[in-house]
């Protein structure tokens, strides 16, 4: 069984539903913890774990009710899913919001697949290759065959005239704008802006260096995109530890943590 085939066959038919839902008038609802909720992520969640519950690896996913942390510690491996990221960038109808799917073995992601429907952009990686891709579809129903056929190593890229910084669209608070002032102590800094995951894959790709994150994120927000940039080379590092960001924990709220090509 090819995990990732199943996880990128996954993401894009997520992606073909979310783009139905966008195309109409969709209601919006409100979760516990008050962030937003379409039909969009309920729809791209059933898809998404239809295809997973076939590899019989357990999955955690943002739209799923979170199974006790007693079980889960005794998982090795387990798939962790956002079906839509982005779902204010969805709401404001910008076009950065993607589908995530990334597989842990041991607290590490090792795979990692990111679909932004919108543009029909793929990025996939898996750690052992040491090696990220991204392709254009052509459309939503476009064969594996042809994505692995039209696909395109990435590289992160260290621009020596200055620090290109990514600053999210949503969060851009006091100890963000206190990096990013250290930083331009020193050199000339750009501030490169996008939403959700796509953040990670700005850096994957050589387009930004730097991504402070000290705001919120859960363990499905960030785990496809780290699998992208652990494959190149990127590291994802808890601010406070100077360590990788770990997956499947107690508490699936990530630590502050820094996207680097700086290594």
């Amino acid at each position: 069984m090819d995990l990732l085939n199943i996880a990128i066959q996954a993401s894009v038919e997520a992606g073909k539903e979310i783009m139905k839902v966008y195309a109409s008038d969709f209601k919006i609802e409100t979760k516990e913890d008050e962030s937003p909720l379409t039909i969009a992520d309920k729809r791209a969640n059933d898809i998404i774990i239809s295809y997973l519950k076939q590899t019989d690896i357990p999955i955690i996913s943002e739209e799923n009710k979170q199974i006790d942390f007693s079980e889960r510690k005794q998982w090795k491996q387990c798939w962790i899913v956002d079906p839509l990221d982005g779902t204010k960038e969805f709401i404001k109808r910008n076009g950065e919001f993607t589908v995530n799917v990334a597989l842990i073995n041991n607290g590490e992601p090792i795979m990692g697949v990111i679909y932004i429907p919108d543009s029909k952009t793929l990025y996939f990686a898996e750690i052992d290759s040491k090696k990220a891709f991204k392709a254009q579809l052509e459309n939503h129903d476009t064969a594996l065959s042809e994505i692995y056929k039209n696909a395109s190593e990435i590289a992160p890229i260290k621009n020596k005239d200055k620090a290109r910084i990514v600053g999210s669209r949503s969060h851009l608070n006091e100890e963000t704008q206190k990096f990013i002032d250290t930083i331009s102590e020193n050199e000339e800094v750009e501030i490169v802006s996008k939403g959700s995951s796509l953040k990670f894959c700005l850096v994957a790709e050589g387009k930004a260096d730097l991504y402070p994150r000290y705001a919120p994120t859960m363990e499905w927000d960030t785990a496809a995109g780290q699998a992208i940039c652990k494959a190149v080379g990127i590291t994802v590092n808890v601010l406070s530890t100077n360590k990788p960001l770990q997956y499947n924990k107690e508490n699936l709220l990530n630590p502050w943590f820094l996207v680097s090509n700086r290594n």
